[in-house]
Order: C-alpha cells, then structure tokens, then sequence
C-alpha cells in the first residue's frame, strides 16, 4: 500500500491532532465534487473580504483596497452561495464503540471535519449540530473562513454522551429551516429507526437535500467474535453473556434487515444513504458514494 493510502488509513487518519489537516487529507482524496455552486450569487449584504482566486469575476474586485495595498480582494456577501448545509452528528454512548480500530464517533468527527471543509472550499455555508439525547452544540450556516475554524473547534472537543434522540434535532431543524437547505446526518442508526426515516422523509418533502452516513464498526457489521462473551449496551449499560455461535446466524439475519430497511426506506423517499465501516479508509469510501451520488443526478 502506497504511503498516501496508508495515511489515510481510519486509524492513522483519526490519530492526527490538527483537525483542521485532518479534514484536508481526507477531502483531498475524493475532491471531484460533493457540489458544484453552479452560479455565484452575489446579494445585497456585504459580508467580508476574500482573496481573489483564479475565474473569479473581477466585477467584484475592490480596486481601491488593490491601489491601497497592491492585492487583489474581491468582496465577499452573505448570501455567497447556492447552497447552506447543516451536518447534524451523532455523539451518543452507541458511538464510542470500537473493536479496536478507530471509534464510530472520531470516524464521525473526521467525516463532518471533511465535509465542512469541503463545502466551504465550495464557497458555500455549512453550519453544525452534535447531538446525544439533546443538542450539545449548535452552529448556524455561514460561509466565512473564520466560521469553518470555529465548526473544526467545536468538533475537536466532541465527546460521548448518553442515549441517542437522533428525531429531536432533526424535527427542531426543519421548523428553523427558512430556505431549501443540504442536511446530513452522521449516526449509527441506533435508535427507533422508523421514527429517524420518517423524520428524514418529512425534511426531503420540504425540498430540502438529505444524506445519511450511517456509520457501523467492522464488528459491528461481520460479528467475527468466537469466544463466550459479555455484550453491553453502551446506552443503558444492559449485559448478557452468550455463546458468538448460537447467536451469530440470526444477529447477522437481524443486521442486514435492519441495514436493508433503512436503505431503501430512505432510497425510496430520495433521502441518499451510504453506510461506513470504520475499517474502510474515509477516501475511499466518500469516493464510492460521490461516485455514485454523480450518477444519479
């Protein structure tokens, strides 16, 4: 395996401390495009300055800050975008689980790292929500360089906390939604997953874009356990111990139902779904799913 590959290994990936060159190497790896702002729609409200960048239209260059300080500025407003998104992730008991790889929640972290970067790479605003049984955090969509920092700070700080309410967030999402909107939601799915579907459904009827990353660790997802063990829940701390053999075929059987309906539940309601395993390098994987997301439209 090539030494880029390697780094974008989950684990070496997670492992980095600057999430802000996480999110970077992972974008990199699949940047063919999650979006492309068709149009930049210049609007009324002045905002900030940017750097002027190569196809930029120089109708938006302050030329009197460029005879002041001989560079070139173009002025940035509000409304600079096409698109606003709002990550909503996950960050209940469920989602610190790990078999020994990297967590499903710091798998999640890089992933909302990478695709906030990404978006406002695009030019477009991405705000943030992380979640257990409540909102911990709450940052609105703006598309201001200074914005994406603050996204990668909060997201540097997550931790794990109690039973997942994957619905609350989602439902006081669309009541505070004023325009069409990009929504996705990082979570295992461990919750009622019809109430989830249902909530994901009504937010696509309001014309909003939705993605789901459901994220399964790999023992999660093949049960390679032999040994007589003891299962926790993570949520309300429930145990048994059982024999891997006598439960696997119908754990397995469960699994994949439960993966089947919320893929096409969610397919058939135009809500897009990709499931993660934390073993699959995060590059990777966004690769396959932009690749088919492009097929589609």
């Amino acid at each position: 395996m090539s030494e880029s590959l390697n780094f974008l290994d989950p684990s070496v990936l997670a492992g980095l401390s600057n999430l802000e060159l996480r999110a970077r190497v992972a974008v990199e790896g699949f940047l063919s495009g999650l979006h492309k702002s068709p149009n930049r729609g210049f609007s009324v409200e002045f905002n900030d300055y940017r750097h002027y960048q190569r196809g930029d239209d120089m109708r938006h260059v302050d030329w009197k800050l460029y005879a002041r300080s001989d560079k070139l500025y173009i002025k940035q407003y509000e409304d600079e975008t096409n698109v606003r998104c709002v990550i909503l992730l996950d960050t209940s008991a469920s989602m610190a689980y790990s078999s020994g790889g990297v967590s499903k929640l710091n798998y999640g972290i890089t992933l909302a790292s990478a695709l906030s970067y990404f978006i406002m790479r695009q030019r477009d605003a991405v705000g943030l929500i992380t979640f257990d049984d409540e909102v911990r955090d709450y940052i609105p969509a703006k598309c201001r360089q200074p914005h994406l920092m603050r996204i990668l700070r909060t997201l540097a700080q997550v931790e794990s906390g109690h039973k997942t309410d994957v619905v609350k967030p989602l439902t006081d999402l669309a009541a505070s939604l004023n325009k069409k909107s990009f929504v996705i939601l990082i979570t295992d799915m461990l919750d009622d997953e019809e109430r989830i579907i249902n909530t994901l459904q009504n937010l696509r009827g309001m014309g909003n874009d939705v993605i789901t990353f459901q994220i399964m660790d790999d023992a999660e997802l093949n049960f390679p356990f032999n040994e007589a063990s003891e299962f926790i829940d993570m949520e309300d701390n429930e145990s048994y111990i059982t024999s891997p053999a006598a439960i696997r075929k119908a754990y397995l059987e469960n699994l994949n139902e439960f993966l089947s309906y919320c893929r096409k539940q969610c397919q058939s309601s135009g809500v897009d779904y990709c499931l993660l395993n934390t073993a699959e390098p995060l590059d990777e994987a966004l690769s396959s799913y932009m690749t088919k997301r492009a097929k589609s439209f």
